[in-house]
């Protein structure tokens, strides 16, 4: 197999660091669009990143882009691909849709319209009128905007952002994906102390850690494209043990979860052992207003509640004044708070240096930026 053309999906807002990571594993031909990156590499590059991509939501092969006004179009278009290069002759393709500002709205007709053209292609090939599709798993999905469709067969299986490690979830969790692009626009540094004072369940502190310590994200997983013909076992095989070869297990990592709610704590700690990275994060049930620390520079990032329901409003409006106090106590740090509250800044009391539209889940947010002094050079904590 030569170059192939892949697409790693991502929340709006997360393109660039997505294109960040894609280029870090010496991917070069990288193409930003909203919600996706497109880049050309090997077979092997699969493998590399559904293990590695920390903040991408899957990774598609893009099997064609073209210009669809009618279903003959989408039809003819779709038969013309090399369906049977991909697909064995037990593959299980279901075929799902979604259509943005296009003449072909119906997404069901798309979709079995799309079936249908890539059954008559693999008649061809595999000379049989009935495909019983009892073998591996092929996603594949039509997107239709502005009347251009593009096919794509998701290689992930589950979402990227399930890492294996999160067996139990608090309410409002936050997606591991987001965490580690949090972390990684905050360009903290392992060496650095970090403290997410409102911890819940410990996403943010155990993104960091496997970020500290270079664990691939998805070596504790599987995903759907292992179990495809046409990638050899050995590209799995090969990536994964590279992956277990850069890791930095002997790091001595500076990170703490607080919250005041000791069964979140408890979650936290759980997820923290099932992520082998429990020996790194240092977990304490602490109110914020006795956040303290003896290092002179570090940083604070956090999710703190959004205030969405009205009952809830007032208390996230005091707990974002009492953030402004404390945090102002550490002067030398800095600090990353994403929430969706539009007057944020006035009740923390200071002007964020940088803010960033992302979104968690559906919900629109700004993710505040507070930089504090950069520490002398000797002094790395």
């Amino acid at each position: 197999m030569g170059s192939i053309e892949l697409i790693a999906t991502a929340t709006f807002g997360l393109e660039a660091v997505v294109a960040r990571e894609i280029l870090k594993l010496g991917y070069k031909d990288v193409r930003m669009e909203n919600g996706k990156v497109t880049f050309k590499a090997d077979a092997g590059a699969i493998c590399r990143t559904n293990l590695w991509l920390r903040s991408a939501d899957r990774v598609l092969v893009k099997m064609g882009e073209y210009l669809a006004c009618t279903y003959e179009e989408l039809f003819e278009k779709t038969w013309s691909l090399p369906w049977a290069d991909w697909l064995p002759e037990n593959a299980n393709f279901p075929v799902q849709g979604k259509s943005v500002k296009s003449r072909l709205f119906s997404i069901s007709d798309c979709q079995a319209i799309v079936k249908k053209a890539i059954v008559e292609k693999m008649k061809q090939r595999y000379h049989r009128q009935w495909f019983e599709e009892t073998g591996p798993r092929y996603v594949i999905e039509v997107a239709l905007l502005k009347d251009v469709a593009t096919l794509t067969i998701d290689t992930s299986g589950a979402g990227l952002h399930k890492r294996g490690y999160r067996k139990l979830a608090s309410a409002a969790p936050l997606k591991e994906t987001l965490a580690a692009a949090m972390i990684n626009l905050s360009r903290w540094h392992p060496e650095r102390v970090l403290i997410d004072p409102l911890c819940g369940s410990g996403t943010i502190p155990i993104e960091a850690a496997l970020i500290g310590l270079n664990l691939a994200p998805g070596l504790g997983r599987g995903f759907a494209a292992e179990a495809w013909p046409i990638i050899p076992a050995r590209l799995w095989q090969e990536a994964r043990q590279e992956a277990k070869e850069a890791a930095c297990c002997q790091h001595k990592l500076h990170i703490q979860g607080t919250d005041i709610d000791r069964d979140v704590l408890s979650l936290a700690r759980y997820h923290a052992r099932l992520a082998g990275v429990e020996q790194q994060i240092h977990w304490q049930e602490l109110p914020l207003s006795r956040l303290r620390s003896r290092h002179n520079y570090g940083y604070i990032i956090c999710n703190p509640p959004y205030g969405q329901r009205l009952e809830d409003l007032s208390s996230v409006e005091r707990l974002y004044r009492e953030m402004g106090e404390v945090f102002k106590a550490l002067d030398t740090w800095s600090y990353y708070i994403l929430t969706s509250h539009h007057n944020f800044e006035k009740l923390f009391g200071r002007r964020a240096d940088k803010k960033r539209k992302l979104y968690n889940g559906r919900i629109q947010c700004n993710y505040y930026q507070f930089f504090g002094p950069r520490p002398p050079r000797r002094n790395s904590l």
